[in-house]
């Protein structure tokens, strides 16, 4: 076995060894995720931040003391270069990679650490606050007119955020290869890696893909399949929509993601159904869904209407 190790080129982390440093854990860790590479930079970014909190204890010597003060450091705000309390969401999003690390090193095939110092650690709750974030028909409309001012990429950015209802960092992940027709060629279908990796397929409209194809024509040279059809950062995308919100003077703060709502609510209202939507979204359990089944009900129809109905005829 052991000369068998030697034949092998491995990386370095994965070098027999007594002891593993922290950054050899969490390279390793890193190596063996199936995440997106966006999903991947949060994930490092969020760990080198706890690394920094615990200064020169290692991450084999943490304790579930040290991430409860986390946590309550990142809710007082204490951890911020402002002094800032971070939100519930902010919050998990800093304490899901540490999870995910000791859960896997906890694991006894795995053994780099010696319990999940996480298992005791409790979230504040997160509410739901994304229930109205949505832009109307008349909104999308003049968001699209005020893209289309700012040029023909920025326009077909959102146009193709309203109706794929894709991620930002599943737009800017986009090649041309992953665009392929179903088995009859009668329509076109987009493959996204989303979260955790997973790959689903998305019905693409076919004056979106006409306007990808036009968009992609105005280039200096063809497209490779491999190329990126928006090589942009999510950073960016978020600053164009941001530019066209204001504008054209739009009171509501849309960001890219609500124009995922939108999609999502625009769907429903004219009739498609939940488990077409979960499946264009790509969202894992059903119940993330229905949160937009219950905005689109309120919207048709509320208690109060059907209260009216009963005196039309009388006031």
């Amino acid at each position: 076995m052991q000369t068998l190790l030697a034949q092998i080129h491995l990386p370095e982390q994965w070098k027999p060894t007594e002891k593993y440093t922290d950054e050899q854990i969490v390279n390793m860790f890193l190596t063996t995720c199936s995440r997106s590479p966006y999903t991947m930079r949060n994930y490092r970014n969020a760990i080198a931040k706890f690394r920094r909190f615990i200064g020169d204890k290692s991450l084999q010597d943490v304790t579930w003391r040290e991430i409860e003060v986390y946590k309550i450091g990142l809710l007082e705000g204490l951890l911020s270069r402002a002094n800032k309390p971070q939100a519930p969401a902010t919050v998990a999003i800093h304490i899901a990679p540490l999870r995910s690390l000791y859960k896997w090193g906890s694991d006894p095939n795995i053994g780099m650490f010696k319990h999940n110092p996480t298992t005791c650690i409790r979230i504040p709750k997160i509410p739901v606050n994304s229930k109205n974030h949505y832009l109307t028909k008349a909104e999308v409309l003049r968001l699209f007119e005020q893209l289309k001012q700012q040029g023909l990429r920025d326009y077909v950015i959102g146009v193709t955020l309203v109706l794929l209802g894709i991620r930002v960092s599943e737009l800017v992940s986009i090649q041309w290869n992953h665009f392929h027709t179903d088995p009859e060629g009668a329509s076109m279908w987009l493959t996204i890696r989303g979260k955790g990796d997973k790959e689903r397929e998305v019905k693409v409209p076919h004056m979106l893909w006409t306007l990808l194809q036009a968009y992609d024509a105005t280039k200096p040279e063809p497209s490779g399949p491999e190329d990126k059809i928006f090589p942009l950062s999510v950073r960016i995308v978020e600053k164009i929509i941001k530019k066209a919100r204001e504008q054209c003077g739009m009171e509501k703060k849309a960001t890219p993601h609500w124009l995922r709502h939108t999609n999502a609510t625009l769907a429903l209202l004219r009739g498609a159904s939940l488990q077409q939507v979960q499946e264009s979204l790509g969202h894992t359990h059903i119940n993330t869904t229905q949160r937009y089944l219950h905005t689109v009900q309120q919207i048709k129809k509320a208690a109060p209407d059907y209260v009216e109905d009963c005196f039309k005829d009388s006031l």
